[in-house]
């Protein structure tokens, strides 16, 4: 059975976005590929239990087990030698992306305290965004009982779009709660 959000994108925004930017061709119209989820948990002093919290969240969060990101070079100044283990990291496709973008743009982001939309400067110049979450708390399969220090993350939302405003427009229309420019902020 198909996600909510995934009956969505083929009966309603497809054809909106395929009318929208004029696209002769069904296959032209820009989709999600994927969503990589990235935690890091830098210079903590007690750095193998933090990147262990950071695995139990990250599979809490999106249902697959991550993998461990090691350091690719050692830095002096931030006490890390190469091969060291500094985080985690997990890619969602097909069903489980759709799952976990539902329950992001309907659930966590709401939740957020003081919310008045996400960035729609954020994109990378080749239409993939990304989302810095400061407190991993927001999202609900999360008991704030066992909560043992605070991750934040990136969410790296892969699309198919060439162009950073064919991304914006996708994503609006799939419902992501991004800020609106007054006029007195663009002036």
């Amino acid at each position: 059975m198909k996600p909510e959000l995934q009956t969505f994108y083929e009966n309603t925004v497809k054809p909106a976005l395929r009318e929208e930017l004029g696209l002769k061709n069904v296959h032209q119209v820009p989709r999600i590929e994927k969503v990589v989820l990235n935690c890091c948990v830098g210079s903590a002093p007690d750095r193998s239990q933090a990147v262990e919290d950071a695995v139990n969240e990250l599979s809490t969060i999106t249902g697959q087990k991550p993998i461990v990101t090691v350091a690719k070079q050692s830095v002096s100044n931030f006490k890390l030698r190469e091969g060291q283990e500094i985080g985690a990291k997990v890619t969602l496709r097909r069903l489980y992306m759709w799952e976990f973008l539902s329950r992001l743009i309907n659930t966590a982001i709401p939740s957020i305290r003081d919310f008045r939309g996400i960035s729609p400067k954020a994109f990378d110049g080749r239409g993939n965004y990304t989302l810095g979450i400061t407190d991993q708390s927001i999202f609900p399969e999360i008991e704030l009982d066992k909560i043992k220090r605070n991750l934040g993350f990136d969410i790296t939302i892969v699309t198919s779009a060439n162009t950073n405003e064919e991304a914006l427009a996708l994503l609006d229309k799939l419902g992501m709660p991004f800020r609106k420019q007054t006029k007195a902020a663009a002036a």
